[in-house]
Parts: C-alpha cells; sequence; structure tokens
C-alpha cells in the first residue's frame, strides 16, 4: 500500500486511460504503481515507453516478464 494517494481511473484521460482500461481488462483492476505514476503524466508514458520497448525488443518473454515481476513483487513484500 503507498503512502501517496494515487490517480483513480475516474480522473485520467487519453494514453493514461487507455493503459487503465486495458490493466483492467487484464488484471480486473488498475496496478496501483500506475496510479502513481499517473500523478505525473510524463513519468507515466516514460515508464510505459520503457515496458513497452522491453517487450517490443524481443529480448525477454512476455512470461518471463510476468515470472519476473512476481518476483519482485514477492522480494518487495508486494502483491501481484
Amino acid at each position: 500500500m503507498t503512502r501517496i494517494k494515487g490517480v483513480s481511473p475516474e480522473n485520467v484521460e487519453g494514453f493514461i486511460k487507455d493503459v487503465y482500461d486495458n490493466q483492467i481488462q487484464r488484471y480486473g483492476k488498475v496496478l496501483a504503481n500506475h496510479t502513481l505514476y499517473a500523478r505525473r503524466p510524463t513519468i507515466f508514458k516514460a515508464v510505459r515507453g520503457m515496458w513497452e520497448g522491453i517487450g517490443l525488443s524481443g529480448l525477454i518473454s512476455e512470461e518471463l516478464q510476468t515470472l519476473i515481476n512476481i518476483r519482485v513483487a514477492s522480494i518487495n513484500g508486494c502483491p501481484f
């Protein structure tokens, strides 16, 4: 649980809303870190750009990305 309140889906638009909608469809909710990034749209776009770049590079499969995310969340004590 973050100490800083994130931005709810009702309060976003454009690119951020598209990402939120995609996450809701995929995970059933918006991932907590993205609600925090959405407080600063330029940072949000940069973080999404990084993940998009990793995905498009073909260096790490989508399955491995998921396993890495789960492992990092576990190490940090965050539910995934």
